[in-house]
């Protein structure tokens, strides 16, 4: 069955209590929804305490809605709410939701409709015409993804010679599912994604870099997406606010899908993202979409305080 349109209210809090005062305080914000072909920013709001001296709107070099604020005054402690209603529409390709059917109806052939892997490496490498520079930029390594041989030898099982490329990537990511154990306290943000790839744990951004490591090895185009995930409470209980979390999955290009096709994949769940996950930024890996960085002077010892509430809109 086809998912049907989704819409959602969101409400992402973070919060820091400083030791000592900070003097100056200059904050880059991926906060806003980003809007896309499948995916309206309905309202949005962001509300900060202390009031910003300084605020500007932009976007950045992947086309995220970037706001920038400055603090130029003595606080000691910095508070952000993020609130938005967004419509996600049902994006999944024509040729994968033809094979979900097939597949649906207990006829083989999930997502192989796509073109062989090898092809789509080949229309990406350096040389290649058309250049696809949109897609070229998510090749390389970058902060938290590396293109090593470990991580090609780790995809070599998904990626055999011939594979349709969907079918590939769909099978990388579920065994990425299967082999990993999801341990909130295996890691942290700085864990490098070797370590990962070694102890075989961690959350849901080390899996997309984990991922995107093994992709952009294999030579294809994958790129890092940031957002929220709506999860169920208990049978016959209610919805905690505050119990969601951000989360991240990957999307990886296929430029002989419907004239050129980024198609999402969510290895923490093993599923294709749809009309369930929201999308909030997209670039090479976490740095780049951080919700909330910045740098002070001052302060001394903080941690944040995140809650995340995500409340279908019936």
């Amino acid at each position: 069955m086809i998912a049907s349109t989704a819409r959602y209210h969101l409400v992402h809090e973070t919060s820091y209590r400083y030791a000592s005062p900070v003097s100056l305080s200059r904050q880059l914000l991926h906060l806003t929804p980003r809007e896309s072909r499948w995916q309206r920013r309905l309202r949005h709001d962001i509300l900060v305490s202390p009031a910003a001296t300084g605020e500007h709107l932009r976007e950045d070099c992947f086309g995220n809605p970037v706001r920038e604020l400055t603090f130029e005054y003595p606080h000691d402690s910095l508070s952000v709410r993020a609130e938005s209603i967004v419509e996600v529409l049902p994006h999944l390709p024509a040729t994968v939701q033809s094979a979900l059917e097939r597949t649906s109806a207990g006829v083989p052939g999930y997502l192989e409709n796509s073109p062989p892997w090898e092809s789509v490496r080949d229309a990406l490498a350096y040389g290649a015409r058309p250049v696809l520079f949109e897609a070229s930029r998510y090749q390389f390594e970058s902060a938290y993804v590396r293109v090593k041989h470990q991580f090609a030898a780790y995809a070599a099982a998904s990626f055999t010679p011939g594979r349709p490329v969907l079918a590939a990537v769909q099978a990388l990511m579920s065994r990425i599912y299967n082999e990993f154990a999801f341990d909130p306290e295996a890691t942290t943000v700085a864990t490098p994604v070797a370590t990962v790839l070694a102890e075989k744990k961690g959350v849901c951004q080390d899996f997309a870099h984990l991922m995107l490591s093994c992709l952009r090895s294999q030579g294809l185009a994958a790129r890092y997406v940031s957002g929220y995930l709506l999860t169920q409470p208990p049978a016959g209980q209610p919805r905690l606010v505050g119990a969601d979390a951000s989360h991240a999955w990957v999307s990886v290009f296929c430029p002989e899908l419907e004239g050129g096709r980024w198609v999402d994949f969510d290895p923490t769940n093993n599923l294709l993202p749809d009309t369930q996950h929201i999308t909030l930024a997209w670039g090479r890996d976490f740095a780049d979409v951080s919700p909330l960085r910045g740098v002070i002077l001052g302060g001394d010892a903080h941690q944040p305080e995140v809650a995340v509430t995500v409340t279908p809109i019936v």
